[in-house]
């Protein structure tokens, strides 16, 4: 029997693949131009602010625009004056083919959609701006946000609390051309559902009880720069064809207000659940996932990247210590409590250990806070005595363990007790009756 022949196996190389779309101008004074455009929302007119100029007299000063949507690219006329006609005929709206020709006026443009494959390969640097490791999945992260940080893409960051979501956007905006731009974050868990819509969108004076005076949203304050919206899976799901709405069209409405604001701003949200599993059970809308996902950026656990605790810890002694001052040193000792401890509020948890370690050690050996930072060393379950009865029993071990779930999370949530009620699907004033009960808050 014949050998056969043997098959190479080619290491996989994740992709991301970014949708755009080029048209073409077949006939009119700018005849041969292409443009490119990489935007959800293209409008295209003969007034300035458009995304394609088109000079001709025959065009309307907005005369259509192209909407990306989870179907494909939805060509819509707006109230033009000529009409917009899609190879040959008139419509008000309808999807593109490639290749279709598009008319406004005595102009033709050519669609064709294409999507730019950008190979994400390992970084060779053990940072990206403030971001550390030198593990293979951090560097894989770096590697992705080197490519996609100066794109217009919208990113999706996944992760737990405490793995640094909010630190990755601020270091994509200021490694993209928005750089020069407002950078503006809004928390949707840390926002009173009756004012999100407010804080996202403005009001208008006299728009309900308490607005005094008129206010810009975050959206507007954003203008030109990058909008970060922080623990997303928050947003109450009738807000949210709103927010599609604004993503889709650009444009906004204040709370009260009937005129239409233009917005120019890049998008970037993060969530500590799987945004996948929320919809499907139906407590976020798919075409919103659909439109905040075009590049998912998933950040793994501390425990998962272990590798990377010693500069992490290195790099958190050296900021206390700041310029000039004595680094403390990092014994064996300490390095294997690090490496020992499970990290449930990741490197959040961490830089509170350097921290309290400095304070309380000494210059050149740190330890572990015994404050119930360490889930399992610093507070064993107690052991079962015989000398009690089985109830007896029982209600030590459930102390323990509402006393060790209180603080583990508490640290997930940064010491938040609303957002700490929230994760935990308990009422927040019976969540504070347990804290004080263990004396974890005054």
């Amino acid at each position: 029997m014949e050998d056969l022949p043997k098959t190479r196996l080619e290491p996989i190389v994740p992709t991301v693949h970014l949708s755009q779309c080029k048209l073409v101008i077949l006939r009119g004074p700018q005849r041969g131009r292409e443009f490119i455009i990489a935007r959800d929302v293209i409008r295209v007119g003969k007034n300035e602010d458009n995304d394609l100029v088109l000079t001709e007299e025959t065009v309307s000063r907005v005369h259509f625009e192209i909407v990306r949507d989870a179907k494909g690219y939805l060509l819509r006329d707006l109230h033009s004056t000529n009409g917009t006609f899609l190879d040959g005929a008139e419509i008000r709206e309808a999807y593109l083919r490639p290749g279709s020709v598009i008319t406004a006026g005595t102009v033709q443009l050519k669609f064709q959609p294409y999507e730019e494959r950008i190979e994400i390969l390992p970084s060779e640097k053990e940072s990206f701006g403030p971001l550390l490791g030198r593990s293979l999945r951090m560097r894989e992260i770096f590697g992705l946000l080197e490519r996609i940080a100066p794109t217009e893409a919208t990113v999706l960051i996944e992760g737990e609390t405490g793995t640094g979501k909010d630190l990755v956007a601020h270091t994509i905006h200021q490694h993209s051309r928005r750089r020069e731009g407002p950078f503006i974050v809004v928390d949707c868990g840390a926002v009173a559902p009756n004012l999100i819509e407010s804080e996202l969108f403005g009001h208008e004076k006299g728009a309900f009880t308490g607005a005094t005076t008129t206010r810009q949203g975050a959206f507007e304050l954003a203008h030109t720069g990058t909008l970060f919206l922080d623990e997303l899976d928050e947003l109450p799901l009738d807000l949210q064809p709103k927010l599609l709405r604004v993503l889709e069209q650009r444009e906004i409405r204040r709370v009260g207000g009937s005129r239409t604001l233009k917005v120019d701003i890049r998008v970037i949200a993060a969530t500590k659940h799987d945004l996948r599993r929320e919809v499907e059970r139906g407590k976020f809308r798919e075409d919103l996932f659909f439109r905040l996902s075009v590049v998912p950026v998933r950040l793994p656990p501390l425990r998962e990247r272990k590798e990377d605790l010693p500069l992490l810890a290195r790099s958190f002694l050296s900021r206390i210590a700041g310029e000039g001052g004595q680094v403390p040193q990092l014994d064996d000792r300490f390095l294997n409590m690090l490496m020992a401890h499970d990290w449930p509020g990741n490197i959040r948890e961490l830089r509170n250990v350097i921290e309290r370690g400095v304070v309380l050690g000494e210059p050149r050996l740190i330890d572990m806070p015994s404050s119930g930072h360490s889930d399992h060393a610093a507070e064993p379950m107690p052991e079962f005595d015989a000398n009690l009865s089985y109830r007896q029993n029982k209600e030590r071990w459930e102390d323990a363990f509402e006393r060790r779930y209180l603080r583990w999370l508490m640290l997930r949530s940064d010491r938040n007790i609303s957002r700490a009620a929230r994760e935990a699907d308990m009422d927040r004033k019976y969540l504070h009756k347990l804290l004080k009960k263990h004396h974890l808050v005054s």
